[in-house]
């Protein structure tokens, strides 16, 4: 609201509104150009996936490889990928975070995981 009772510039509110779409097209781009790192088992293994939570790469120590015991390395795996996904939602929220307050707090906007 304008001070004195008057409406709001609308013009005004759509240039701000389009300025943080581009804001938040550019961040969301960023995201998925950059890679997180996650591991697993001291580093035996180690998933690799972009910000926006794609995973990229998978490496595995051949120490962590035991015919008689796959088990634990499909352990390791996941573990290695939810720790690179948890990383990436880390970077999400860092990115994503502040345009999402620009937006009203960020519930309810769909797409955004806070």
């Amino acid at each position: 609201m304008i001070p004195g009772g008057g409406m709001p510039d609308m013009q005004q509110l759509l240039q701000q509104a389009q300025k943080m779409q581009q804001d938040l097209a550019v961040a969301q781009d960023e995201l998925a150009r950059t890679e997180v790192e996650g591991q697993a088992g001291g580093g035996l293994v180690k998933a690799t996936v972009t910000g926006s939570g794609e995973l990229r790469a998978l490496v595995i120590d051949p120490k962590a490889v035991d015919p008689e015991d796959t088990e634990t390395l499909a352990d390791l795996v996941v573990a290695a990928v939810q720790a690179a996904n948890e990383n990436a939602q880390a970077l999400q929220q860092q990115k994503l975070g502040p345009l999402a307050q620009g937006l009203g707090g960020g519930s309810g906007i769909p797409g955004l995981p806070f």
